[in-house]
């Protein structure tokens, strides 16, 4: 079956002096204010080098893989264990992007546990 997308519209038009016309972005997500586009060690980078190691030590996406309640406190323990560490401000790894890395590890594997998927 072949999604069918539809583009959403708010009904509130921006029009710009070259003529350029677009939808409004009042109550979307700004995720380019996440961005330290001055600084190439905004979070965002340094999560993604964090993942570029992480690939390079354990392979392609293997974080993936886990699939049980066992994984998932693992990766609640090491959250809270890197936060933990950067509240102490530990500069001995980048435990702010850890953070993130394992946040969003446990709420993708909430998500397949829930569907029953196994990857």
């Amino acid at each position: 079956m072949i999604k069918k997308f539809i583009t959403k519209d708010s009904g509130v038009r921006q029009d710009y002096k070259s003529g350029m016309r677009r939808d409004t972005q009042d109550g979307k997500p700004r995720y380019d204010l996440i961005l330290g586009l001055e600084s190439k060690y905004d979070l965002l980078t340094r999560w993604a080098e964090l993942m570029t190691r992480g690939m390079n030590k354990y392979g392609y996406r293997n974080w993936e893989l886990a699939n049980s309640e066992e994984e998932l406190i693992r990766f609640k323990a090491s959250a809270f264990r890197h936060f933990i560490q950067w509240f102490k401000g530990m500069e001995d790894e980048d435990h702010a992007a850890a953070v993130l890395f394992n946040i969003n590890a446990v709420e993708f594997l909430k998500e397949k546990l829930q569907d029953g998927t196994q990857g």
